[in-house]
């Protein structure tokens, strides 16, 4: 690779990471060519892009970029492979699905949520991260929750009322 074609992958990694919001490092070597393509396609279906990276040139990318990677720097050893996400706990989740059946991939690092994430050890806490939308989800349901409960106790304390008037109208008769 010619020192052009390196700069242009530099740059282009660059964008990528200032465009993503989150992006885990992992080591996918020894899979076989079969379980490589299932692991594609698996993240295909979610949005989720995967793809092999030389170290050097991710690290060279990351330090051109405006945020700090540099926890990041001791990961990059061996087979990389760089996975784009918009939603921050998906591929953890995958990943942890398809190591049931798998002994890769293996999480080197992540960055979600302004957060670095080093090991393989972090990806049951990177699995039960709530996206955002969950959150606001969550957010919006306990906002509701009161009005709910002011607009039923109105409800029932009507019919209560109703049924207590009707009951002492007919005991007059």
């Amino acid at each position: 690779m010619t020192k052009e074609e390196k700069n242009q992958v530099i740059e282009k990694m660059s964008v990528k990471l200032t465009e993503n919001p989150h992006f885990y490092l992992a080591d996918v070597s020894a899979l076989t060519v079969e379980d490589s393509n299932s692991l594609r396609g698996i993240f295909h279906e979610q949005g989720i892009r995967i793809e092999v990276v030389k170290n050097t040139l991710l690290k060279k990318a990351m330090e051109k970029t405006e945020k700090d990677y540099s926890e990041m720097y001791e990961s990059l050893v061996g087979n990389t492979s760089i996975i784009f996400t918009e939603t921050g706990n998906a591929p953890a989740k995958l990943i942890k699905k398809f190591r049931k059946d798998h002994p890769k991939p293996l999480l080197k690092a992540a960055f979600v949520e302004e957060s670095v994430y080093i090991g393989d050890n972090q990806l049951d806490a990177l699995a039960a991260l709530k996206s955002k939308n969950e959150l606001i989800a969550e957010v919006i349901g306990l906002l509701q929750s009161p009005a709910q409960n002011v607009v039923g106790a109105l409800q029932s304390a009507g019919g209560t009322l109703a049924g207590i008037i009707k009951t002492l109208s007919e005991k007059e008769n």
